[in-house]
């Protein structure tokens, strides 16, 4: 009867020091786990610190360039409405001269 106790308590202890093997190599999982984890929290933070920041500037940019863009939008317009009297006024010319060359009695001598 003691021998079975013995061998109870000792198959008890066996198992129980194998539990506590694994509970130490959890803990040193868990740990590296952690560390790293700690490690990628850390270079994230430092890669994404300045970020509104950043966001903020590109906004203030991309205005910035809009506003530009506008006024160049409208000169492209004002020159486009130039070019297009001036060719108004080169085809008003040009009709204009002929029906002088055309009527009799209207033309030019040169000298």
């Amino acid at each position: 009867m003691v021998i079975l106790v013995i061998l109870v308590n000792t198959l008890i202890s066996l198992t129980l020091l194998y539990v506590a093997w694994r509970m130490c190599q959890l803990k040193q999982q868990l740990a590296f786990i952690a560390d790293r984890l700690t490690t990628y929290e850390s270079c994230t933070h430092a890669a994404l610190n300045k970020a509104p920041e950043i966001i903020y500037l590109s906004q203030d940019n991309f205005y910035n360039l809009r506003q530009k863009n506008q006024v160049l939008q409208m000169q492209i317009q004002q020159v486009r409405q130039i070019i297009s009297l001036l060719l108004l006024g080169q085809q008003i010319w040009q009709r204009y001269f002929r029906r002088l060359e055309l009527i009799p009695g209207k033309r030019t001598v040169a000298k």
